[in-house]
């Protein structure tokens, strides 16, 4: 079973930058998207065999996420079941007969963490929703979770420290998060890989220099741990400032 992970930054611009010849060619059970920036009914997607799943922010241009997927689910969720957080499109949970796959779109600290308090907020009551799915059945959490874990998850931890992503806040959340009960796939399966990064400014030829920022994530439930057969990223697969992440469930 094939999971994959996309940060898009605007579907409408990526669509015309290849993202149907990877949408075909990965041929993916779930496909889910972040950051689609538009509506629904804007724009309507011919994906043939692919059920759509769309969670837009009320504010136009701005955040959403999708999810395409092959096999129906047994019931579909939108935002976290916190209405102080509902209104950006940051989340879909897709209820199937063995896990719950949540797609996410992580709030951003922004510059000089003017966003922080509102983000520590998000982190405890997405963890508190998490708890409460994963108590059912396992979950499998994907998407830009707006955070580089550890130094080796970011080509410059020192000159980034206590900025967007990287502040000790965001860091221990993501801590927490794992502690109650979480697997990143990635580092399960690489626990020492460098160089790996999902996201990179489009500033100063980042992503030619490969500095970049490890913080498109597949985290899976302990329960589904001995099932992850493979978690990859597609640095190669171009677009967005974002690669894909990919995960293979047996």
């Amino acid at each position: 079973m094939k999971f994959i992970s996309w940060n898009v930054n605007g579907l409408r611009a990526c669509m015309n930058k290849g993202f149907m010849d990877y949408f075909n060619e990965v041929n993916a059970d779930f496909f889910c998207i972040q950051e689609t920036k538009m509506q629904s009914g804007q724009v309507e997607y011919e994906l043939p065999g692919y059920r759509q799943y769309w969670n837009s922010a009320i504010k136009k241009g701005y955040s959403g996420t999708a999810v395409f997927c092959k096999e129906e689910p047994l019931s579909v969720a939108y935002d976290i079941a916190a209405p102080e957080h509902v209104g950006e499109g940051r989340a879909i949970t897709l209820e199937l007969k063995e896990f719950y796959l949540v797609n996410v779109y992580t709030p951003n600290a922004q510059r000089d963490l003017v966003r922080i308090d509102y983000r520590m907020q998000w982190e405890d009551a997405f963890r508190a929703y998490l708890i409460g799915l994963n108590c059912k059945k396992p979950v499998i959490v994907c998407g830009d979770m707006n955070v580089a874990h550890e130094e080796i998850d970011l080509k410059n931890p020192k000159s980034n420290r206590g900025n967007a992503g990287f502040s000790d806040q965001e860091r221990g959340k993501m801590t927490e998060l794992l502690e109650s009960g979480f697997i990143d796939t990635f580092r399960m399966l690489y626990p020492e890989a460098t160089g790996a990064y999902t996201w990179w400014s489009y500033m100063f030829h980042a992503r030619e220099k490969n500095a970049g920022w490890r913080i498109d994530y597949f985290l899976v439930s302990e329960a589904l741990k001995e099932r992850v057969q493979a978690a990859n990223i597609h640095a190669e697969i171009m677009g967005s400032d974002h690669c894909p992440v990919e995960l293979v469930l047996g």
